[in-house]
């Protein structure tokens, strides 16, 4: 994914917090066609929160690099996966 590419969240996954923990769930018709649920951990569930449709990938490596205490090749190889893993369940568009 490029730096400068802008996410936005598929407005047909809901986000929750339940007992500090994120989880994400697709809207589904009827309750039967769940058959997933994803939870984020909590550098996970702040990339999550910072999406917006506004923000690039760039800016968004920028606050985690400030919020958490690691490198910039570390924070590259798991925004990479974690956004991957986004597009693959279309959480994100």
């Amino acid at each position: 994914m490029k730096k400068n590419n802008v996410l936005k969240k598929n407005p047909d996954m809901v986000a929750r917090v339940i007992d500090d923990e994120t989880i994400l769930m697709p809207i589904y018709k009827t309750s039967d066609d769940i058959n997933c649920i994803y939870t984020l951990n909590k550098s996970a569930a702040f990339i999550w929160d910072a999406i917006d449709g506004k923000k690039t990938i760039d800016q968004i490596k920028g606050l985690v690099f400030k919020k958490f205490d690691s490198t910039p090749g570390e924070i590259d190889k798991e925004m990479a996966g974690l956004l991957k893993d986004l597009k693959e369940i279309k959480a994100v568009k």
